[in-house]
């Protein structure tokens, strides 16, 4: 493979903006084929997605979406906290968001989200074996509100301005896959 000759080096780093959830960097790159110039990479912490299964419905959230202006229809999901196992943060997160608690949780698989962009990783739970506990424990700056709807549903209305997030798109590949 001539996949050598494809690679850009970093020479230079410069943060641009840092906020509380990512930091826009411009780095100063080198092609391996000679080309150069100035890129804009975003950091940000993994994301975690879980999908619950509550017999033939997901559990989901319907929340407001501040760049897209409106509310929206998802998996529950959040950012990971520092060095917090992904499962460990799908797991805080159904909890924090639902109020459901995940017999078991298995990995669906994990991806980029936009490798132009982020750096981060996104990873992917299936939650089945779910115990309700009663009550949700949202972060301070957290309004939404969960409920179930029939897989069926969910897969048809994807694409929808409901179901408009790309990346529960992504985790919905993922489910598919699991159930071949």
């Amino acid at each position: 493979m001539q996949d050598k000759r494809l690679e850009w080096t970093v020479r230079d780093t410069e943060a641009v903006l840092h906020t509380p959830v990512l930091d826009v960097m411009k780095q100063r790159e080198v092609s391996e084929a000679g080309p150069s110039g100035d890129y804009v990479a975003i950091r940000c912490p993994d994301w975690v997605m879980v999908i619950p299964v509550l017999g033939d419905s997901f559990v989901l959230v319907r929340q407001w979406r501040h760049a897209a202006r409106r509310i929206t229809v998802e998996f529950p999901g959040g950012v990971r906290d520092g060095a917090e196992d992904p499962a460990e943060t799908a797991a805080r997160e159904l909890l924090e968001e639902t109020g459901f608690r995940a017999g078991r949780l298995t990995l669906l698989g994990a991806c980029s989200p936009n490798p132009a962009l982020f750096s981060n990783t996104f990873h992917c739970y299936l939650a089945e074996e779910l115990t309700a506990t009663g009550a949700q424990h949202l972060d301070a700056d957290e309004v939404l509100a969960y409920e179930t709807r029939p897989i069926r549903e969910v897969l048809d209305a994807f694409g929808s301005p409901e179901f408009s997030h790309a990346l529960m798109g992504t985790a919905l590949a993922f489910y598919l896959r699991s159930r071949k």
